[in-house]
């Protein structure tokens, strides 16, 4: 049975431009576009996911279709806005690139595109996961793309650009949506979880910020399951224990292990962590964030630091950063994950202190020229 519950992803939906975080620039482009009546026919968003390249259309869709013409504050309340974000305006047509990818699909919708709209100033195409279109389907577009109807528009959305056709990313205006920063998650978050009532520790919320990467709607639905799991209260430690994480205390633990060469204590960890449940790739990559702000930090510090607890150079930290790295694959899709996790963090300790084979040679080279420079003033000076 059907209880109505809608999930805080949609809920939390933005609804007007200065609602969408952390994408400015987009906001800021579109804005002037429909306050100067400069509006492209076709849009390509790109971006990874969750980063509101969807709430983006909508809302431009939303925009362009206002009761008293393009306008970036739209009544909400009106029935062609509410009907555009809920999906349902007739005018407004959203499609599965993944689904709708045959040239048959495509050629049907070129034809669409001649009638005018019903409702809408404008009939406005979003598809989502363009990429998947097939070439022959991109083809059959082409020339509707580049000189369509004056009462269309197309907006694409992609998380792979690269698989879109040139021809078809000539034919667009392009927009990078780029992934959100954690300080910007975090506070939406916080913001969401006072006006529902939840109470949530600050460094859980860090801890669901590292775990969405960047993207909006991941923290929103991480919040939503964790609200399932907690109630009104979320502490660390149990999205922690949900998702196989770690404190950032014992990712520091552990990077200080590394820098000290403390094998036993390395192999202790990884015991530890396996005997939890942890997710070890994770482990790993939140362990090569935290080496990266070693290196920022030693970078600063005119090459060289001491965070780990003993010192470092940016070398020996780019040498650990780059063998975790190389490991990356083997830990996440070999057979003995906790083995292979534990064989990287060995190899990154053990390559930490050694020294980089030209940076001898070099000091080699300028030894013996000394020496060499040295024992000929001291003949010559023994001749005379």
């Amino acid at each position: 049975m059907d209880n109505g519950y809608q999930v805080i992803a949609r809920r939390w939906r933005p609804q007007q431009f200065d609602q969408l975080v952390g994408q400015d620039h987009i906001v800021r482009t579109l804005s002037n576009a429909i306050e100067s009546n400069r509006i492209a026919h076709a849009y390509l968003f790109v971006g990874p996911r969750g980063t509101g390249k969807t709430s983006s259309a909508r809302l431009f869709a939303k925009c362009l279709n206002a009761a008293g013409g393009p306008s970036i504050m739209p009544d909400n309340d009106c029935d062609i806005s509410q009907s555009i974000m809920n999906g349902a305006c007739m005018d407004v047509i959203e499609i599965d690139g993944a689904s709708n990818n045959s040239v048959d699909q495509v050629r049907d919708l070129r034809d669409d595109c001649q009638y005018a709209p019903t409702q809408c100033t404008y009939k406005i195409y979003i598809i989502d996961e363009v990429h998947m279109l097939s070439t022959a389907a991109f083809n059959a577009l082409l020339k509707t793309l580049e000189e369509p109807p004056s009462h269309v528009k197309f907006i694409f959305a992609t998380t792979e650009s690269h698989k879109v056709l040139p021809t078809i990313v000539s034919r667009c205006q392009r927009f990078e949506f780029r992934p959100i920063a954690s300080n910007v998650i975090v506070e939406k978050l916080k913001m969401i979880s006072a006006s529902e009532g939840i109470k949530v520790e600050s460094t859980a919320l860090d801890s669901i910020a590292r775990l969405a990467n960047g993207g909006m709607r991941d923290s929103q639905s991480i919040l939503d399951q964790m609200i399932s799991f907690c109630g009104d209260t979320i502490k660390e430690q149990d999205v922690l224990d949900v998702y196989g994480l770690i404190s950032a205390d014992r990712i520091n633990q552990l990077a200080s292990f590394l820098g000290a060469l403390d094998y036993k204590s390395i192999i202790a960890s990884v015991d530890e962590y396996a005997s939890e449940g942890r997710d070890l790739y994770r482990i790993l990559q939140d362990l090569i964030a935290y080496l990266r702000t070693v290196l920022l930090d030693s970078i600063e510090k005119n090459g060289q630091t001491n965070v780990l607890g003993t010192v470092h150079t940016n070398e020996s930290i780019m040498r650990m950063l780059d063998a975790l790295q190389r490991g990356e694959q083997s830990v996440q899709k070999g057979l003995s994950e906790t083995v292979n996790f534990e064989v990287v963090l060995l190899k990154a300790a053990e390559e930490s202190r050694a020294r980089a084979i030209d940076t001898v040679i070099k000091q080699l080279v300028g030894t013996g020229l000394s020496e060499g420079a040295s024992n000929s003033t001291s003949n010559t000076q023994k001749k005379k």
